[in-house]
């Protein structure tokens, strides 16, 4: 028998209760009640990876059987966190091979914190396993595997929720039903999305050697074979195109991921983008600097924007959205929002919900995002609720491959220098048969790259 570990009353006032029963619904906080325990398994023991399974145990009674990564410091690291953590004081089984791992424990469900070029193929194996699956954004690291994962998780009728905890977000999830869907607004035809931080690294660190800690060899997967240069963990990776996305992969697919949630977008009719690396010319690093992207809907515009120098346009969001009606402007971020009427009516603020005093750990957390951990245990309840109800999540795979697969075509793009459409029927660009070839990469030797027609 499995143990839903929360009280409803004490959740209820930790955030307010039309906020809660808006993120998660009255069908699935009557879930919150019922028995379970739930066998989790880890792929991917790092800074997210521990965070994600953090939240997870703070919202219901789980027994993490497993942990695996490629990194023994990583691996020993998360195991004293987690064995000090769980009720049980069992200490998970360890593994460097995630599929060992699945087959030996066969877990409920399976937490993904890798990087991105590992997200693809450790999500469909875990769904093969038959496990339900909450891996963080963005899903993949090219189109086709999205449109694998999809095809996945819809065979074998498991449950994915995606790491855009936007939506889950409470002060966010207010703004949609009190200003979106209330019409403040007006009509919406204009909305700009955007990261200014200054995080892309610059750094040109020389060749070394291995650590005997870490095997390289199975950290780099299905992803071209750089020379190590340090440990990948915590950024370096994020710094070539060659295991993600850049900055568009990274921090736009949460906000184009948000704006579609807030204005019930699917896919876009066309995307363009132009970019580069226009400033930050040193070090090694092959990510855009500096990138455009538009992405069109039917009579709406969403514009992408991010430079990793220079300042802000607005030193109030840094890294947000700002969607644009005849009535008014909603700017939101994971901090806060703040709606400005056009005319006489009343300006509205307000900030993230923090729960220090509900969830006190929070504060002891290394490197916690302590603003976004309460949108993170919502989500989590939301993904358990939806595999006990057998519906999908609020950040299902699908709506999940959309924005990673549109951020990645706005890549492609700029890499082209041609607006794209895409057809996810077809899985084609529509007319481009340059563009059609770059919705695959090239895996390295020894490793298959899924579709979803050879799952």
């Amino acid at each position: 028998m499995h143990t839903f570990n929360i009280n409803r009353r004490q959740f209820i006032k930790g955030a307010t209760a039309t906020m809660a029963l808006s993120a998660i619904g009255a069908q699935a906080m009557d879930i919150l009640n019922q028995q379970k325990t739930w066998r989790v398994g880890l792929i991917g023991t790092g800074w997210y990876g521990k965070s994600d399974l953090f939240r997870l145990m703070q919202v219901a009674p789980v027994e993490v059987v497993a942990l695996c990564d490629v990194d023994k410091n990583l691996l020993n690291e998360a195991a004293a966190l987690v064995t000090k953590k769980q009720k049980s004081g069992k200490t998970p089984r360890l593994y460097n091979d995630y599929q060992k791992m699945l087959s030996e424990n066969q877990p409920d469900i399976v937490l993904i914190g890798t990087p991105d070029h590992w997200h693809c193929l450790t999500t469909i194996d875990a769904l093969k396993s038959g496990a339900h699956v909450y891996i963080q954004k963005p899903i993949s690291v090219d189109v086709m595997e999205g449109e694998a994962m999809l095809a996945a998780a819809r065979k074998y009728k498991r449950t994915v929720q995606v790491g855009l905890q936007r939506r889950s977000t409470p002060h966010l999830i207010e703004a949609k039903k009190n200003i979106v869907d209330a019409g403040l607004l007006g009509k919406i035809s204009h909305v700009e999305m955007f990261c200014y931080y200054h995080m892309r690294n610059t750094i040109n660190p020389p060749i070394q050697s291995v650590p005997e800690s870490l095997d390289y060899e199975m950290w780099t997967g299905p992803a071209p074979l750089r020379p190590y240069d340090g440990l990948p963990h915590r950024g370096w990776w994020r710094a070539f195109m060659e295991y993600g996305n850049g900055i568009m992969g990274d921090m736009c697919v949460h906000m184009l991921d948000a704006v579609r949630w807030q204005l019930n977008l699917g896919w876009p009719k066309k995307i363009s983008s132009t970019g580069g690396i226009y400033v930050q010319k040193e070090g090694k690093s092959n990510i855009a600097d500096t990138q455009t992207a538009i992405f069109e809907f039917d009579n709406l515009t969403a514009v992408w924007q991010h430079r990793t120098w220079g300042a802000s346009t607005d030193p109030d969001y840094p890294w947000g959205f700002k969607i644009y009606g005849d009535k008014g402007t909603l700017a939101g971020s994971p901090y806060s929002y703040d709606f400005t009427p056009i005319g006489d009516g009343k300006k509205i603020h307000s900030d993230a919900v923090y729960e220090r005093e509900k969830y006190p750990e929070d504060t002891k957390e290394k490197d916690i995002e302590i603003h976004a951990a309460p949108a993170t245990r919502l989500h989590m309840i939301n993904f358990l609720a939806a595999i006990e109800e057998n519906k999908k999540p609020i950040a299902d795979i699908e709506e999940g491959h959309i924005s990673t697969a549109s951020c990645i075509l706005g890549n492609i793009a700029m890499k082209t220098g041609r607006s794209l459409s895409y057809n996810p029927l077809t899985r084609q660009v529509i007319g481009d048969a340059e563009a059609t070839q770059l919705l695959q990469r090239t895996y390295r030797a020894g490793w298959k790259h899924p579709t979803p027609d050879n799952l």
